[in-house]
């Protein structure tokens, strides 16, 4: 079990967390003192399986390791950190007695954002440890900044794995996928869906969107809907951005009838509208006189503040859209 540092066993959200796994937990006492001086929290491990029951429990801001430890050694900790996504936002950073360039270049290669020495002085780990919390934290609000503009987001390696997500991205796949969590593997169908986007056979970064239709039989508690997954960027490492959309039968209409004000009716007459549907059209597919369309008309043309059919369905495609 970690053992917490500070007496009262329990971190605010202004008291970052700090797991610190070493094969020897004494040796550590120093930093913990220099850390709880500095207002941070911490949890101690030794066993490299302990530190990743810790890691997932406690979900630390930062976690410092060291290669010696038992069972799992620290190049396997990090790498399996790295590769669980709901992990893997947590920055790593050894603190060992290896410092060959061999070790050091593979500590790298397992996703550790920094490697010092144990002889590196406290006051200097210190420093680079708040460097990598600030560097966490703001990674954490451009992925909240993404929710917020509704827009849930995942990252997705090359081969179409889960990398990260957006707080949004994960409450909306585990609502769908209700067995789903972030440290399991995505559902099938997802994840095909995902490879197809991450590796397009024209090498093409340019937009592009793939449909997952959502039933039982892809494991989603949601008949009759959809989830479409578009490419919003490729980074720098190969990870591709894709957002996240749940389609539903009406969920257009109904969002543009709260949105703007509307009845069912007029909000239905305004999404047809927004596809380019003539009023004939839009008589026979909701079955009503062309006459009646145009009374919708005049009443959504009124709550939106318009005079055209033209106005009207710029402000519908933007509502969708947004």
């Amino acid at each position: 079990m970690p053992a917490e540092a500070q007496a009262s066993g329990r971190a605010t959200p202004s008291r970052p967390r700090i797991l610190l796994a070493d094969a020897d937990p004494e040796s550590l006492l120093p930093l913990v003192a220099t850390l709880t001086e500095a207002g941070m929290t911490t949890l101690t491990e030794s066993r490299g399986q302990a530190t990743l029951d810790s890691a997932a429990t406690a979900q630390p801001d930062l976690i410092v390791l060291d290669r010696a430890l038992d069972g799992l050694d620290g190049f396997v900790v990090a790498d399996r950190i790295r590769q669980n996504a709901a992990l893997s936002h947590i920055p790593v950073l050894f603190r060992t007695e290896d410092t060959d360039p061999q070790s050091i270049v593979r500590g790298f290669s397992m996703g550790a954002v920094d490697y010092v020495s144990k002889r590196c002085s406290l006051a200097e780990l210190l420093a680079r440890i708040e460097a990598h919390l600030r560097a966490a934290a703001e990674t954490r609000t451009m992925l909240l900044a993404l929710d917020a503009g509704q827009r849930p987001t995942i990252g997705v390696r090359p081969d179409g794995s889960l990398l990260w997500y957006t707080p949004a991205a994960a409450s909306l796949l585990s609502g769908i996928f209700v067995s789903w969590t972030p440290s399991a593997p995505l559902p099938p169908a997802l994840a095909t869906a995902l490879d197809a986007l991450a590796r397009p056979p024209d090498g093409s970064l340019c937009r592009r969107t793939k449909t997952v239709k959502l039933s039982s039989a892809t494991g989603s508690t949601i008949e009759a809907g959809s989830l479409e997954c578009t490419t919003a960027g490729a980074m720098p490492d190969g990870t591709m951005g894709i957002t996240l959309q749940l389609r539903r039968p009406g969920e257009e209409e109904r969002r543009l009838a709260t949105r703007h004000n509307l009845t069912t009716r007029e909000a239905q007459v305004l999404f047809w509208i927004s596809r380019g549907k003539s009023n004939r059209d839009i008589s026979e597919l909701l079955g009503t006189s062309a006459r009646t369309v145009n009374k919708h008309l005049e009443q959504i043309f009124a709550k939106l503040g318009v005079e055209n059919r033209a106005s009207a369905a710029v402000i519908a495609v933007k509502t969708l859209s947004e």
